[in-house]
């Protein structure tokens, strides 16, 4: 079996590499990794497979059973459906796809039936993921009618430059200084008053959760963190939900670990998302200003499960599904 990585020198391309090798993937695949012109030649590896990084061309680009792309929607646009033609299915970290209704957008956890027979299946937004989870645990009990969410995006969400400046205090990749500062902007502004970050928010997690006519609200914040995106969730329910049973559905849904306890200081903080693949949440509480409605904390690590461990996670569903690998352990 062959895997294709695009992009598989920048940040979330290089977590991908280190996932693979963690589930062993080495064991049963084989690799190809492209990137820009500018890292061609370089020498990376999965586990025991070695490979030498190749610049995306039409003369460079081999067969594959799966690639993942995660270097940037134009770089998706112009390559991913010639990946499709040689034979791949494609996971797409980028936003180029998400929008269309033919193109899955997936969480494994929660939509994997979504894929069916698409050779292209769209990532989501690393914040809308992290809210994505406890959201479709909780409708599972009780109909959710409207979501506020006010999102604390690390400075790794916008890639290697990004995080330049935070390091140097500079702002050549971000609109403004991110060091002792935030920025109550992600991504360009809509003639709506969002950002095209906030847009996709909330389009996303009604494509998700298929959930048309949810109501979402979403203010998206660069803060000077360099890895782990946090929210601060209100969400407003059809039926009365106590904090008891809140934590019940959450400590028993799989890709979410319940971090909650006040006497203890215990909540979701970055400095404990790093070291984990799951959604930490907590600051579980009632909404007293408005009926039906509860209050939570989230974080997670947006290099992984919010990027690189969600796609890593779709291409493993798919293998198992399709039985191509006699008796690995998936």
């Amino acid at each position: 079996m062959k895997i294709a990585i695009v992009g598989a020198t920048g940040l979330v391309g290089r977590e991908i590499l280190k996932i693979l090798e963690e589930k062993q993937f080495d064991k049963f695949c084989d690799f190809n990794f492209y990137a820009s012109s500018r890292s061609e030649g370089k020498i990376l590896n999965v586990g025991s497979k070695f490979a030498r990084v190749m610049a995306l061309d039409n003369n460079s680009i081999e067969p594959a059973d799966y690639a993942i792309f995660s270097a940037g929607s134009i770089v998706s646009k112009t390559w991913a459906k010639k990946f499709v033609k040689l034979g791949a299915t494609v996971v797409d970290n980028s936003s180029a796809f998400r929008r269309f209704k033919n193109i899955p957008l997936v969480v494994p956890e929660i939509n994997m039936d979504d894929v069916g027979c698409s050779k292209i299946i769209a990532n989501p937004n690393c914040s809308t993921i992290a809210l994505a989870l406890p959201l479709f645990a909780i409708a599972k009990h009780v109909k959710i009618k409207r979501v506020v969410v006010s999102t604390y995006q690390a400075v790794s969400g916008a890639g290697k430059k990004a995080l330049d400046d935070l390091e140097n205090s500079t702002s050549n990749k971000l609109p403004h200084k991110i060091t002792d500062n935030l920025i109550p902007q992600i991504d360009k502004f809509l003639a709506n008053g969002n950002t095209f970050e906030e847009d996709k928010m909330i389009f996303e997690l009604k494509k998700i959760l298929h959930e048309p006519n949810l109501q979402v609200s979403a203010t998206c914040v660069r803060v000077p963190i360099s890895n782990c995106h946090s929210e601060s969730v209100n969400i407003e329910l059809s039926k009365p939900l106590s904090n008891k049973k809140l934590r019940e559905i959450l400590s028993c849904e799989r890709g979410i670990c319940l971090t909650d306890n006040t006497e203890t200081q215990l909540y979701p903080m970055p400095s404990i998302a790093n070291n984990t693949d799951d959604i930490l949440v907590g600051r579980i509480r009632q909404d007293k200003s408005c009926k039906n409605t509860i209050n939570l904390f989230l974080c997670m690590n947006n290099l992984r499960k919010g990027a690189a461990l969600n796609a890593v996670q779709i291409v493993e569903r798919l293998i198992s599904k399709q039985s191509l690998v006699g008796g690995h352990n998936m």
